[in-house]
């Protein structure tokens, strides 16, 4: 999501640190990929079932704000920018269902918060600037899937979301906010890429990093990017 003088992302935090935060996801896919190795097959999997399916994931969501672009905003409008400091990081959730076709292609629908992401400006003449923006939304998704044994599976997603930004901006001093609480409504896309590893015929376990294109509350577009865990369960499945 890209947040104008309230908010916005094109610039980012270094790889090392977004290393760091990604590594428990990271950790997960690795794991994944070694029971796959050194786990023994079972005859029916979640790779062969069709029909009804519903699970939840959560992990972290990173947006990247667009510093240049708040501070221009700020200078325009006659400040100079002292220090600007981002919240670029959160937490998002998921839950969703879905329908199995075969063992190649699901359709996928569920709900979706990506989090909250803020910045922190100072300015000359003395006053602050404080931009939040909170995202949440519905999604439907085409998700093929490619089988590599009795357990382990890699997918691939793409679909449309309808997302809600709501952002929230605060000042002080010299600094005023004309609107503190806009909002907007948008249909957009999104994709993704993950590992799956069979428990049982009936629960299994994802790794996925997705990509959601959100609309922010100033007419901006940008993108949100979550790393997640999460657990499948399968419905009238062998357990």
């Amino acid at each position: 999501m890209n947040r104008d003088g309230a908010g916005a992302h094109r610039a980012g935090s270094s790889a090392k640190k977004a290393t760091m935060k990604l590594s428990p996801i990271l950790s997960a896919i690795a794991l994944l990929a070694t029971a796959a190795i050194t786990q023994p097959s079972f005859a029916q999997t979640n790779n062969d079932a069709v029909g009804l399916y519903g699970g939840i994931n959560v992990g972290r969501s990173r947006a990247t704000i667009d510093d240049a672009r708040i501070s221009g905003n700020l200078v325009n409008n006659g400040f100079a920018v002292n220090s600007l400091t981002d919240d670029n990081r959160s937490t998002g959730f998921k839950a969703f269902g879905g329908y199995q076709f075969d063992k190649n292609f699901a359709l996928e629908g569920g709900v979706f918060t990506l989090g909250t992401f803020g910045y922190h400006a100072t300015t000359t003449p003395a006053g602050t600037l404080d931009g939040e923006a909170k995202v949440r939304g519905l999604n439907l998704d085409l998700v093929g899937t490619l089988p590599i044994n009795d357990r382990f599976s890699v997918f691939g997603r793409a679909g449309v979301t309808y997302a809600e930004a709501k952002d929230r901006f605060t000042s002080t001093g010299a600094v005023v906010v004309s609107n503190s609480n806009p909002s907007e409504r948008a249909a957009n896309w999104k994709a993704g890429v993950g590992l799956q590893y069979a428990f049982t015929p009936a629960l299994s376990m994802r790794a996925e990093l997705e990509r959601y294109r959100i609309n922010d509350a100033v007419g901006n577009k940008g993108d949100v990017d979550m790393a997640s865990i999460g657990l499948v369960f399968r419905f009238g499945a062998a357990p």
